[in-house]
C-alpha cells in the first residue's frame, strides 16, 4: 500500500467513526509513523509502505477510532510555536489558550511584570510559553498532580526555560507562603460535572481532574477570585481562561468580591468569549 492510499483509507475510517478533522489527523499520523515532514509525505505519496509501517499506522488509526487523541499516540503538541510532550496525565494544550497567553504577554510587557503565577499548570504550556517569550520573567507553576508536574518539568527542559520556572506540587494556593505576583494566570478545569459524559470521546480520554469544574463549572473561579488577591501585588492582574458560555458568571464572581476593577473579556478565533482579565484595586 502506498503512503497516499494508506492516508486515504485512514481518513475514511476516522470519518466513519465520527473523528474530527479526519484528513488532517490521518496525514499527521503518517508523518509521525514515518518520522518525516509534511513535505516528504506529499512528495513521496506514491512510495510503498513496508509491512511494519503499515501495521503501526493502522493500529494507531484503530486506537484513534476508539477515542484515543492523536496527541496521546504521537506524544506531541505544538503550542505558541513551541513543542510540548503530552500524555494521558495532562490536558492537551488548545489553540484557544494561546489567546490567554498572548494577553498575559501584552500585559506583562506593558507593566514590566517579572513575577507570574500559573495555577493548574498541567503540561506547563502556559508557564513555559510565558518564560520563553518573557525572558526576564520568573514563573511559579503549580499543580495538584505530581504526574502532570513531571511532564511540565520535562517540557521546561526541552524548551530550555527550566531555570526560569519554579514548579510546586500543591492544591491551588496552599503551599505558596506569602509570595506576591504581578500577574496570576490560570486555565482551570471548567466543565460542568454532568456535561463531561456527553463530551467528545477524545476529550473524555483526558484527565478527569483537568476537566471537572464542579456542578456549575465554576468551582475553581470562585476559589481563585476569592483567594488570589492575597498573592497579587498592588494593581496586579488576574487572567483567566473561561468556557464559551461562562463570561457573565465569572464576571459576577469577580464583582461580588469587590476587590477588582477594570474587568474585560477577549474572544477566541471562533468569536466566543474565552479570556477574562481583571485588576486588583
Amino acid at each position: 500500500m502506498t503512503i497516499s492510499e494508506a492516508i486515504r483509507k485512514g481518513m475514511i475510517e476516522l470519518k466513519n467513526s465520527n473523528i474530527e478533522s479526519p484528513k488532517l489527523k490521518s496525514r499527521l499520523l503518517m508523518q509521525f509513523i514515518l518520522n518525516k515532514t509534511r513535505q516528504y509525505v506529499i512528495v513521496n505519496d506514491k512510495k510503498e509502505l513496508n509491512i511494519e509501517e503499515e501495521k503501526k499506522y493502522f493500529n494507531s488509526i484503530l486506537k484513534m477510532r476508539q477515542g484515543f487523541p492523536l496527541e496521546h499516540i504521537t506524544h506531541q503538541k505544538e503550542f505558541m510555536k513551541l513543542n510540548f510532550f503530552v500524555n494521558e496525565n495532562v490536558l492537551i494544550p488548545r489553540q484557544d489558550t494561546e489567546i490567554l497567553v498572548e494577553e498575559v504577554i501584552t500585559i506583562a510587557k506593558r507593566i514590566n511584570a517579572k513575577k507570574i503565577l500559573d495555577l493548574c499548570t498541567g503540561s506547563g504550556a502556559i508557564a513555559i510559553s510565558l518564560a520563553k517569550y518573557l525572558p526576564a520573567s520568573e514563573i511559579t507553576a503549580i499543580d495538584i498532580s505530581n504526574e502532570a508536574l513531571k511532564i511540565a518539568k520535562k517540557n521546561a527542559i526541552s524548551n530550555q526555560v527550566e531555570n526560569q520556572i519554579t514548579f510546586i506540587n500543591t492544591d491551588m494556593f496552599t503551599n505558596l507562603a506569602s509570595q506576591k505576583f504581578d500577574i496570576i494566570v490560570s486555565n482551570p478545569p471548567y466543565i460542568k460535572r454532568n456535561v463531561i459524559e456527553s463530551l467528545d470521546k477524545e476529550v473524555k480520554k483526558e484527565p478527569y481532574i483537568a476537566l471537572d469544574g464542579g456542578e456549575d463549572g465554576l468551582d475553581f473561579y470562585k476559589k481563585i477570585v476569592k483567594e488570589s488577591y492575597e498573592f497579587l501585588k498592588y494593581r496586579g492582574y488576574l487572567c483567566l481562561e473561561i468556557g464559551f458560555d461562562q463570561k457573565i458568571d465569572v464576571i459576577e464572581i469577580i464583582e461580588n468580591e469587590e476587590k477588582f476593577e477594570n474587568t474585560y473579556s477577549k474572544k477566541d478565533l471562533y468569536d466566543n468569549d474565552r479570556v477574562i482579565v481583571t485588576q486588583l484595586k
